[in-house]
């Protein structure tokens, strides 16, 4: 009998690890076939919420928050890009980070048109595949329109502050859960894994989850 599963998936869209973590997700449930039904909500979680326009260079940005060399910095990109090429997301050379929150706006509207995992695929490519300024209104419409959304509406949306309120109220109540790194994976509202798992370590924790009912 096919069960239900409800996931919601936090994370952020220049989070290299969510993109690993997301495609290993949707793998895992596709071997778990029709055996399960599930209903993948993307919440919003933010890295880098002070950081201002035009971004941060990875190399400053790396080295002040995590204080990690240029060479360790090239390391962790190098085991990013193997990780990704595991589960078929592929990782270009970015250069640097940007403020998500207009993403995460966009986001939440594309959740209410039913077209959200497209889109924030659409974005994990646009940023870690292909480079681009995740906050850049252009780059974040042209990814919506990728994910068979309305352009103009999404440029309507992303011109003023629609959907600001329900972000940052949804980042407070994951961040008042005690979330404070992501992808941070909640199954039935119940069950948590953390990281960028690979995809027989979800499939396991799936079939764990729909074991205890």
């Amino acid at each position: 009998m096919q069960k239900t599963l409800k996931i919601d998936f936090v994370s952020d869209v220049a989070c290299p690890w969510c993109a690993v973590g997301l495609s290993s997700l949707q793998q895992a449930l596709a071997r778990l076939g029709d055996a399960v039904s599930a209903e993948i909500t993307l919440r919003p979680f933010e890295l880098n919420p002070d950081m201002g326009p035009g971004g941060e260079s990875i190399q400053d940005y790396m080295a002040r928050k995590y204080g990690r060399t240029e060479e360790e910095i090239v390391q962790s990109q190098a085991m990013i890009r193997q990780r990704g090429a595991d589960v078929g997301f592929e990782f270009g050379s970015r250069t640097r980070v940007y403020n998500t929150f207009d993403a995460h706006r966009l986001l939440h509207w594309a959740n209410l048109e039913g077209r959200q995992l497209p889109l924030k695929m659409a974005l994990f490519r646009a940023y870690f595949t292909e480079s681009k300024d995740s906050s850049n209104h252009e780059v974040l419409v042209e990814a919506a329109a990728a994910a068979g959304l309305d352009a103009d509406k999404a440029r309507t949306v992303l011109s003023g502050d629609a959907y600001a309120a329900q972000v940052r109220e949804m980042e407070k109540r994951y961040q008042d859960m005690g979330i404070r790194s992501v992808p941070s994976i909640i199954f039935n509202d119940q069950y948590l894994v953390s990281g960028g798992q690979p995809v027989e370590a979800f499939e396991n924790a799936i079939r764990e989850v729909l074991a205890k009912g």
